[in-house]
């Protein structure tokens, strides 16, 4: 099975949005650029960028987000974000009525079920988790292996966690990555067991 990681762009502070679901800032480093990171020609990143996050994107099989971000994002109209194949939504509500059902949207109403039915789905690949309250429990559960942030150089004051509400310790490696871009840091840090 593929590792399982957490991630997310985030502020200075911790935050992944401010208190009204709004990105703000947070995303401007995927606009900083002039090397296209997809084929969209939309996001241009610094090269020192796609360096990271391409080989990291093209590895991901599976990504898992709640059922908030699935709302907010409006399902991403059926089409998984950044061309990952499979989008698996933790959520209590049933899916959407009218949803296509060929659209690679799993729905299931726990954590762990959202992690095994993601490693089926990514086989050797990665499995993302959403940062957030569903990727804070993910974390918490002790089921995610790496977190990787882009940090951008923002404080929120308040808003929606990275982490999510989790409020117990828990212990990460040394960050093994820290690359430096236009306006953004990535960082990458493996989980202690």
């Amino acid at each position: 099975m593929g590792k399982v990681v957490m991630y997310a762009s985030v502020s200075v502070d911790g935050f992944i949005a401010d208190k009204h679901d709004q990105p703000g800032p947070l995303f401007d480093w995927l606009l900083s650029g002039d090397v296209p990171l997809d084929d969209s020609g939309e996001l241009k990143v610094s090269q020192t960028s796609y360096d990271y996050i391409r080989p990291y994107w093209d590895q991901i099989g599976a990504t898992i987000a709640g059922r908030h971000v699935f709302d907010l994002t409006d399902g991403w109209d059926g089409k998984p974000p950044g061309g990952v194949a499979h989008v698996v939504v933790v959520t209590h509500r049933p899916k959407p009525e009218g949803w296509d059902p060929e659209a690679p949207f799993h729905f299931v109403d726990s954590i762990k079920a959202a992690v095994a039915k993601a490693q089926e789905l990514a086989g050797e690949r990665i499995v993302e988790v959403a940062a957030g309250d569903v990727g804070g429990q993910v974390f918490a559960a002790g089921l995610v292996d790496e977190v990787r942030m882009d940090v951008v150089p923002v404080v929120f004051g308040s808003g929606k966690r990275y982490f999510g509400s989790v409020h117990a310790q828990h212990l990460l490696e040394d960050p093994d990555v820290v690359i430096q871009g236009n306006r953004v840091r990535h960082m990458r840090y493996r989980v202690r067991r």
